[in-house]
């Protein structure tokens, strides 16, 4: 996007191909019991802004890293965020990750009316993914919708998200345009894939995500860097001080599409250690480039060329690095130090309100922007980083407690 200017950012609905279909100023949830009554402005939704001041930072937050500590900063930002966009449904992208934070928090947070504005959302849309069937940006919704279905298993909750996917494995490759040619779409489509193909027991859907996920890994793939350009057109980039350019919000993308592939591929499947690997990797360069404040900035390897810390990509590494640790694939000797100061650094962002400063507008390549600018997909980044902190410090405090149990030091 480049540099946009302070004051609200309004992206117009009509004006743009994500565009939302069919809102309506009320309805009902049916089935579920749920009256809902949206009020969306029809041309527009708010997806951001950047004010010139935005105010006092919080002083009310500890980068403690106990339970209490990290679901009192979550709770801050999520409400700061609920207030904002209750009311203004979107299938776009950006709010795909945002009401991902949101169910994952209100998980972390036992807050039910999180994870039923989501619903709402999901009701509003009948199911239905974005209007490009092929589009990753407009699958990335189907993250929400298997996340939501996994609570009753109702079948009308992936019927639309199914049909669409069984029609697009029927088509075949255009070697000369990968589907998901853009490395951000490794996050947006292939969990929704993996996801689609653990709940209907479907080897089809692995099939297609692994063969478009190796696609876009031979042509973005740096195996000396061990990131990924953001696209073809970036593979010769370079920044100021002569190193590649690689963005730090897409190769977060890629973490966070990581977690999202290995959390539903199997465990026996010999395609699953690809993705270890690939994860693996990336989670070394990706401490190599943590910067003295704990985060990383928009262009990973020159960072002395930007004055600001990149908060959406970090908080993708803040959640794909815990991840790891939990699941036993990094060595926390290694990664808590990382972790530890990452979340600290993202704290420093947040401000008196809730705000989540420092998050790069909408764009495709280390850019400029001021501190108080804030958009839906950071927020839904950091919960979801803060939502994976909790859970690995409540596994680490019921081991220490077992061991004492149990008489080990």
């Amino acid at each position: 996007m480049g540099r946009a200017k302070a004051g609200e950012i309004w992206v117009s609905i009509k004006a743009r191909a994500r565009s939302l279909v069919g809102i309506c100023l009320c309805f009902g949830l049916g089935a579920v019991g749920v009256r809902a009554q949206l009020t969306a402005d029809e041309g527009r939704v708010s997806v951001g802004d950047m004010p010139a001041d935005p105010g006092s930072l919080a002083t009310d937050i500890s980068p403690a890293l106990q339970r209490e500590s990290i679901q009192a900063a979550m709770r801050k930002v999520a409400d700061w965020e609920y207030a904002r966009i209750a009311g203004t449904p979107s299938q776009d992208w950006t709010f795909a990750t945002l009401y991902l934070g949101m169910l994952a928090a209100s998980r972390t947070l036992n807050e039910p009316r999180y994870h039923d504005l989501v619903l709402q959302v999901a009701e509003h849309y009948d199911w239905k993914p974005g209007p490009r069937p092929a589009h990753a940006d407009d699958q990335a919704i189907g993250q929400v919708y298997l996340s939501l279905y996994s609570e009753g298993r109702d079948p009308r909750r992936i019927a639309p998200l199914r049909a669409q996917f069984d029609a697009l494995m029927k088509q075949s490759d255009d070697p000369a345009k990968p589907v998901w040619w853009w490395c951000d779409a490794l996050f947006m489509a292939p969990p929704v894939w993996a996801d689609l193909g653990e709940v209907t027991g479907d080897p089809g859907y692995f099939a297609y995500m692994d063969r478009e996920w190796h696609i876009t890994s031979d042509r973005l793939w740096d195996p000396k860097e061990k990131l990924f350009s953001r696209d073809a057109s970036y593979l010769d980039k370079r920044e100021k001080n002569g190193r590649k350019v690689f963005w730090s919000r897409g190769n977060g993308w890629v973490m966070g599409g990581l977690v999202g592939v290995l959390d539903h591929i199997p465990r026996n499947d010999p395609r699953r250690s690809f993705y270890v690997k690939r994860f693996q990797e990336m989670a070394v360069a990706v401490k190599a480039s943590q910067g003295d404040d704990g985060l990383w900035r928009p262009g990973m390897l020159d960072a002395r060329s930007y004055a600001n810390p990149e908060v959406s990509g970090s908080a993708f590494f803040v959640y794909a690095l815990t991840w790891g640790m939990r699941q036993h694939l990094l060595d926390e000797r290694q990664y808590q130090p990382v972790v530890t100061r990452a979340w600290a650094g993202l704290l420093d962002h947040i401000y008196a309100d809730g705000r989540l400063g420092d998050v790069q507008p909408v764009g495709e390549a280390p850019g400029a922007y001021s501190p108080g600018a804030s958009y839906v997909f950071g927020v839904g980044a950091f919960l979801l980083a803060g939502s994976e902190l909790d859970s690995w410090v409540s596994t680490k405090t019921s081991t220490r407690h077992s061991d004492s149990k149990l008489g080990h030091p």
